[in-house]
């Protein structure tokens, strides 16, 4: 059995097409508790849409072209509401106890996206060109040298930072973050705990 057959297989054994583009949804999803989830969505596709741009144009684009400078600040506050979209989609699942009903690979594939990206973001500061990302590569230096990895991750090479930020992390990230809504468009959306405390059954 080829690759192809294997990929056909396993998407028909665990991915319907109302799975994968659902017309209807629970009722319990109207709420705003399940808002942050497509909210770091948008974000990130915010992210990789602005990012393709500047790739683009190089890197130097956005500090003498003002389209540049404006295109940087979508990519910048896409950032900042990623991340703030991302935490509070964490903290929401978490008191939600979203791992319940054999959701664990949900959860274990979103934790893996977060820090896969945690690190996107880190090497996007380095590459803004200015005194406040030299500042970052060398405080951030010190501490990958701190945990043993500053022989493989040089915070002050710029090549390998914008290498690492717009090919490697990036499609590391999306195929985590695709891993990951696969597994919510499986098994649906966790149900929020009853008032009393008890979880929901399936």
């Amino acid at each position: 059995m080829s690759l192809t057959e294997r990929s056909q297989s396993l998407l028909k054994r665990n991915l319907t097409l109302e799975d994968a583009l659902p017309t209807r949804m629970p009722v319990y999803v109207n709420s705003v508790a399940y808002l942050f989830g497509a909210g770091s969505l948008v974000g990130f596709l915010m992210l990789i849409l602005t990012g393709l741009v500047m790739t683009i144009f190089g890197p130097n684009w956005y500090h003498y072209s003002a389209t540049g400078h404006f295109v940087n600040s979508l990519h910048f506050w896409s950032t900042q509401i990623f991340f703030v979209a991302l935490l509070l989609h964490l903290v929401v699942k978490f008191v939600m106890a979203a791992w319940r009903d054999k959701r664990f690979k949900t959860w274990i594939f979103g934790i893996l996206s977060f820090a896969v990206l945690i690190f996107t973001g880190l090497t996007g500061f380095l590459l803004q060109s200015s005194w406040d990302s030299q500042w970052i590569a060398v405080q951030a230096k010190d501490a990958m040298n701190a945990i043993g990895i500053g022989a493989w991750f040089n915070t002050a090479n710029v090549g390998q930072m914008l290498t690492l930020h717009i090919a490697l992390l990036p499609v590391l990230g999306a195929i985590l973050v695709g891993v990951h809504l696969f597994f919510v468009r499986r098994d649906s959306p966790v149900k929020p705990l009853s008032r009393s405390g008890r979880r929901h059954e399936s």
